[in-house]
């Protein structure tokens, strides 16, 4: 079998499988595990899957600029948007992450003149400009990317900042590698935030389900559950809640 062929079927037994095993693979098409390996490491390096020990497994689409990714899924972002607003209640204090799920939040919220934003993200804080809530802005270096700031001067700003609940969004969900996102510096500022609010809940429209980036964000058991609107026979939705994760249909 030429390369290119047997990446094709590396290709599509990911997509049907969602993760790729390199003894198996090296096995069932009789060749060998360093073949295999290098067949994935090439692959990871074009974007097309996410290697880990042992393997691959589908990568998260995080790459695509932050324009780009308005454009994605969007009705799912919608969908998952609404049901978070089963968690905010009246008066209460939400810190809002970055991110275009996030967004499609702040454009849904309800008109409660109670209710306190607190984001590090300004595309989040623009968009509540004629929102009734109270809205405090983290500054600090802004990251381009994902339009969010993050460092030392928003973790500090952080730090005196406390609120009932935490809406994360991440780029990778799966039972085994967790909670993952495409940066490191904002993969420690998540954590921060979330170390400020009494909960945690992760935003995860379905393109995420299953698929990682390299950095890791947090455990599963680290964070409330997970508002998504993946296919209620979604296997690694089953997987995740056969883990005990308690998993908010969108």
């Amino acid at each position: 079998m030429l390369a290119a062929q047997r990446k094709e079927l590396l290709l599509d037994r990911l997509r049907a499988d969602g993760r790729l095993v390199a003894k198996d693979l090296a096995t069932e098409l009789d060749t060998s595990e360093d073949t295999i390996r290098r067949d994935l490491r090439e692959l990871a390096v074009a974007g097309l899957c996410q290697r880990v020990y042992g393997g691959a497994i589908p990568v998260a689409p995080a790459a695509a600029t932050y324009a780009r990714r308005q454009e994605i899924a969007t009705s799912s972002k919608q969908r998952v948007a609404a049901a978070c607003l089963q968690l905010v209640q009246p008066g209460s204090t939400l810190i809002l992450d970055g991110g275009t799920t996030a967004l499609e939040v702040a454009r849904a919220l309800p008109h409660d003149d109670g209710l306190t934003v607190i984001t590090h993200s300004p595309t989040i804080a623009v968009a509540l400009v004629d929102h009734p809530a109270e809205v405090f802005l983290l500054g600090g270096r802004l990251f381009k990317h994902s339009v969010v700031t993050s460092g030392a001067a928003t973790a500090e700003a952080a730090a005196l900042v406390t609120a009932d609940l935490f809406l994360l969004g991440v780029t990778g969900v799966r039972p085994d590698t967790g909670l993952t996102t495409g940066d490191a510096d904002e993969a420690a500022m998540k954590r921060t935030l979330a170390r400020r609010a009494a909960q945690t809940w992760v935003m995860a429209s379905e393109e995420k389900i299953g698929a990682a980036s390299p950095f890791p964000v947090l455990r599963l058991d680290e964070v409330a559950g997970i508002v998504s609107d993946a296919d209620q026979h979604d296997p690694v939705v089953a997987e995740l809640e056969r883990t005990g994760v308690q998993v908010l249909r969108a």
